[in-house]
């Protein structure tokens, strides 16, 4: 019986913090980023980590079916 693990703790981490600082980062009243090319590179970051983290769940979800 495979033991079935949940996303890894440090993607989680980086995730939080990522999305954290681009919500600090973003200008409600203007609807801009105070420094977008550094924002650029957060969500570079945020959907990186997304992806491995996604990425890791479907390959463990096929091997069920």
């Amino acid at each position: 019986m495979q033991k079935l693990k949940g996303a890894s703790f440090p993607l989680l981490i980086i995730v939080i913090i990522l999305g954290i600082v681009l919500f600090k980062a973003f200008n409600f009243d203007t609807l801009r980023f105070r420094h977008t090319p550094m924002a650029l590179v957060y969500m570079l970051g945020l959907g990186i980590a997304l992806f491995f983290i996604f990425r890791g769940r479907k390959e463990k979800t096929e091997g069920n079916g």
